[in-house]
């Protein structure tokens, strides 16, 4: 089974990084213009583009909204945004800006009657990213860690109309250290949601190992640091995911 590679841009101060761990002070720099990123990525055969609002993440509303409308402006493919989206007219304004799929994170845990609100609303629009720590949520930009365990958080939506989970190891992020593709592949298999896997992509040998588990119900993958730094190609990336 193929799957969708999605190319994270995460925009922090107007500019194109990556963290570590989600922590903001061991941000890298890797483009300070995102747009040209973004374009960079269509290019090379991209058909999904993974964005996130780190600064908004953190504060809870959008702040980098300068470059994620030169992103949207530049790209003819559709963008997933996440990152300090916390309410309805927020989620309207990026949908009706351009954004195909919005991405709601805290919110999920600390309201999730706004994620069934908003699928109803926007269906096929809303997907959910839970981002863990050694099984449980963590939310407000990874800096709080909830009471509140992946599976279960992923099973309150199965019922209302999300577009996909996005799955994200926080212990892995940015570390290059492999995908935790078993939790993924659990987790996945006892949902009808399709999941993204995300954090810790380091070789085309991860990508590899997802595939093998594509059947669990992983629609796709995040990756980040591991094509900015060269460690996996994107052309051998898009290569390996598209095979049957």
């Amino acid at each position: 089974m193929s799957l969708t590679l999605y190319p994270a841009i995460d925009l922090k101060d107007g500019a194109c990084v990556r963290l570590v761990q989600g922590e903001m002070s061991a941000a890298t720099l890797f483009n300070d213009n995102p747009a040209a990123q973004a374009q960079s990525f269509v290019d090379a055969g991209c058909t999904w583009l993974h964005v996130v609002d780190l600064n908004g993440a953190f504060v809870g509303r959008p702040v980098n909204s300068s470059a994620v409308a030169a992103i949207l402006g530049v790209t003819p493919v559709p963008v997933q945004l996440g990152g300090g989206i916390r309410d309805l007219s927020t989620i309207e304004f990026w949908l009706s800006a351009g954004v195909a799929r919005v991405i709601l994170g805290t919110v999920a845990v600390k309201n999730p009657a706004l994620v069934r609100s908003a699928c109803k609303r926007f269906p096929g629009k809303i997907a959910v990213g839970i981002d863990a720590r050694a099984g449980k949520v963590a939310v407000e930009g990874w800096a709080e860690t909830s009471e509140v365990s992946a599976l279960d958080l992923a099973l309150q939506f199965e019922d209302v109309g999300v577009a996909a989970i996005i799955y994200t190891d926080i212990e892995r992020d940015g570390k290059l250290s492999g995908v935790n593709v078993e939790a993924t592949a659990q987790l996945a298999a006892k949902l009808s949601t399709p999941v993204i896997a995300s954090g810790g992509v380091g070789s085309l040998d991860d990508l590899s190992a997802l595939k093998t588990r594509a059947a669990d119900g992983i629609e796709g993958v995040i990756c980040g640091r591991a094509l900015y730094d060269g460690r996996v190609a994107l052309k051998d990336a898009l290569a390996l995911l598209a095979e049957p």
